[in-house]
């Protein structure tokens, strides 16, 4: 018999696709439920059907299918034969199942990393506007998830003003990007890093204070005015 959740206001979907780091995905994904005492649900997204699968990816399916059991997830969602534009169907997904948090791995042999780069983090936060994503490094298997010092991403927005580039939380009515800000744990202050993209690329920037020190690596201003009000 399942344990019953205690919280049913936060509930937790894990996307993952084939390759060594599924598991590692699922178990940070199961650690955060049981923080919370909220479900978890585990999906994957495949565009051929099912019974095309080749055996080695038929394995992965396989072991992520005992692993759901083993840790008492919710449900096991695999989205085969599925010619939608993915973020279409991770809405769907998170729409019927009340998600409110998304876990989602980087890799350089992940799918997912795919996604991630360029300007699809963006189409996601629109398409998804009511989760929070965690965006988990797993280049490094052996090493800390690259988050692990922040909090969770919440959605933030890169203004200018006086020269001085700034992040606020409430979308202004000036030029802005949009992109992702976490915070570091243990801070009191807005310290940490901003993440956007702008034409296909993506960019980090340190936050203190709230503020953008290092300007190098934002986009002209008059750039960023073209994009914001076209």
């Amino acid at each position: 018999m399942k344990h019953i959740k205690g919280r049913m206001d936060e509930s937790i979907l894990v996307c993952v696709y084939y390759g060594l780091n599924g598991e590692r995905l699922i178990r940070r994904g199961h650690k955060m439920a049981t923080m919370l005492d909220c479900p978890l649900y585990i999906m994957t997204v495949d565009s051929m059907p099912f019974e095309e699968f080749d055996p080695e990816k038929t394995s992965y399916i396989k072991e992520w299918e005992q692993l759901a059991d083993e840790l008492e997830v919710e449900d096991f969602i695999i989205k085969d034969n599925e010619k939608r534009p993915v973020q279409k169907v991770i809405r769907e997904v998170a729409a019927n199942l009340n998600i409110t948090q998304i876990i989602v791995g980087q890799s350089a042999q992940s799918r997912w990393e795919e996604i991630m780069r360029g300007s699809f983090l963006n189409v996601l936060l629109k398409e998804v506007p009511f989760v929070d994503f965690h965006i988990v490094s797993v280049k490094r298997p052996v090493e800390e998830e690259e988050f692990d010092m922040y909090e969770r991403g919440v959605r933030a927005y890169l203004v200018e003003r006086n020269g001085q580039h700034s992040v606020v939380f409430t979308c202004p009515d000036q030029p802005t990007l949009e992109g992702i800000f976490f915070k570091e744990i243990g801070t009191d202050f807005d310290n940490g890093i901003f993440k956007f993209t702008y034409k296909a690329k993506m960019y980090e920037v340190p936050v203190v204070e709230g503020r953008i020190i290092e300007t190098k690596n934002i986009p002209p201003y008059e750039k960023l005015r073209k994009k914001t009000l076209a």
